[in-house]
């Protein structure tokens, strides 16, 4: 017997259970297969439990900087342990609330692997199996593909889960690595840098291209590596890592760079080059779905070129991001549905980079915005000069705003320094609405807050900023 149901969503990611707690909403009959945890990498091993890692990060670094606030406190140390037990812990708990959301939503969920096995009349049908015996067999007329991404592995570079590590290991540390190796500068191998760094491990950061947060403004990647520099970080641009030579304890490599070579020695490397599509294995062969370097093409609502066949989030391809995947869930649901979402615009969807200081964008770099035949009005405003950022101790950044000279439209926010993650999107929604300079200029902005460096930044590209 095959149980049929309106919509089956194959994986339990920030996109996957995003879409299929929507698609309930909706009244639609529901399917969510996934093999390990609700939440996926994201809540697992990506997003949430690394963001408890920073925080206990940030709060030891504070703890050394407690004599500019005239406070003092003996015999400071950390329980590396319990760090990682409470970032654990915290991800179990997230999870365990997917799972709640979901009973109570009424999504039936299976454990185990799908695979698309043809079709039975107009619908879909997906084979479900755990540990190679099969579960049940289920099909719908639309089949949700939300599988993710894993780290990428590469020749000479690859990670064995004891002295070259991947996230994973990254985030669960028996003991500190007083050296450590980073290669690799994306947000993923920026925040781990940031977190060992605080912590009081000695990092080098290795990156292929010629500047680190390479998705980043020019300006920003440049603050970025003063930043880090400033904290002790040894940063290696244009870098070719030789073989990776592993001892007892350690490894050891060389780094080539128009700078020189450098024979390194570390007790640990972590490798963030990048991720792969999960796209293996989902029965794929004979649809229609396109598969280009290894995530799954589609169009603007996440349809692939087999009817009824969509996919979202890592393994639909850049950007690699939860809200990203989650926005797509919901509008490829309420496109099935026959609601009429509007198509996800990937200049509208912010980055955020969760290290000290953080980084945080959306739209067009000035290099890009140039490039794509803009006359640009560009605005920047320091933290140096706003009085809430003073007061915190939280000197260290800027905000960069791109303007389209002729129409006053947003090409692109760029900002490095306390907080931005949680200010970025002011700016999104100044993208998303389609407003320009004036309704920026008019938005009265809270005083004293840091985000008064966003007003600031957009006076700065017109008639010119008050407080500098």
């Amino acid at each position: 017997m095959c149980d049929t149901f309106d919509l089956i969503v194959v994986g339990g990611g920030p996109g996957g259970y995003v879409a299929a707690l929507r698609a309930s909403q909706l009244g639609m009959s529901v399917a969510l297969v996934e093999s390990t945890h609700f939440g996926g990498v994201c809540l697992n091993w990506g997003c949430i439990p690394t963001k408890a890692l920073l925080r206990s990060s940030e709060i030891h670094h504070l703890l050394h900087e407690l004599g500019t606030f005239g406070l003092s406190a003996d015999n400071i140390s950390f329980d590396l342990s319990k760090i990682v037990g409470r970032s654990r812990s915290i991800a179990r708990r997230m999870g365990g609330g997917i799972a709640h959301l979901l009973k109570k939503t009424k999504v039936t969920t299976f454990d185990g692997r799908a695979k698309l096995a043809g079709r039975s009349g107009e619908a879909h049908q997906v084979a479900i199996t755990k540990d190679g015996a099969a579960v049940a067999t289920i099909k719908a007329p639309h089949v949700i593909l939300a599988t993710g991404a894993r780290g990428r592995q590469l020749p000479g570079l690859e990670t064995d889960g004891t002295l070259i590590w991947g996230a994973r290991e990254a985030m669960t540390p028996k003991e500190l690595p007083k050296r450590l190796l980073v290669i690799g500068s994306g947000a993923i191998g920026i925040e781990f840098a940031s977190f060992y760094r605080n912590m009081g491990s000695e990092v080098t950061i290795a990156e292929v291209a010629d500047r680190i947060l390479i998705a980043e403004d020019p300006e920003i990647s440049a603050a970025a590596r003063k930043a880090f520099e400033k904290q002790g970080m040894k940063i290696i641009t244009s870098a070719k890592v030789g073989p990776l030579n592993k001892g007892e304890n350690e490894v050891s490599t060389t780094i080539e760079s128009p700078t020189g070579k450098v024979d390194l020695t570390v007790d640990r490397v972590i490798c963030a080059v990048g991720i792969v599509g999960n796209v293996e294995d989902l029965g794929l062969e004979g649809t229609k779905v396109q598969v280009e370097r290894t995530h799954i093409v589609t169009d603007g609502f996440c349809r692939t070129g087999e009817p009824g066949i969509y996919a979202i989030g890592d393994v639909a391809g850049a950007p690699w991001l939860a809200h990203k995947a989650s926005h797509e869930g919901i509008l490829c649901v309420e496109k099935i549905a026959g609601r009429s979402p509007q198509p996800l615009h990937p200049l509208n969807i912010p980055g955020c980079t969760y290290s000290r200081p953080q980084i945080a964008s959306v739209g067009l770099s000035e290099e890009k915005a140039i490039a794509a035949g803009h006359k640009v009005k560009v605005g920047r405003f320091p933290f140096i000069a706003n009085g809430k950022a003073v007061a915190m101790g939280e000197t260290d950044g800027m905000v960069k705003t791109v303007f389209d000279a002729t129409s006053g439209e947003l090409l692109g926010a760029h900002m490095i320094g306390a907080e931005v993650t949680e200010m970025i999107q002011g700016y999104v929604i100044t993208r998303t609405g389609e407003l320009t300079e004036a309704e920026l200029v008019e938005t009265v902005f809270p005083h004293p807050t840091i985000s008064e460096t966003m007003h600031e930044a957009t006076l700065a590209a017109f008639d010119g900023p008050l407080h500098i």
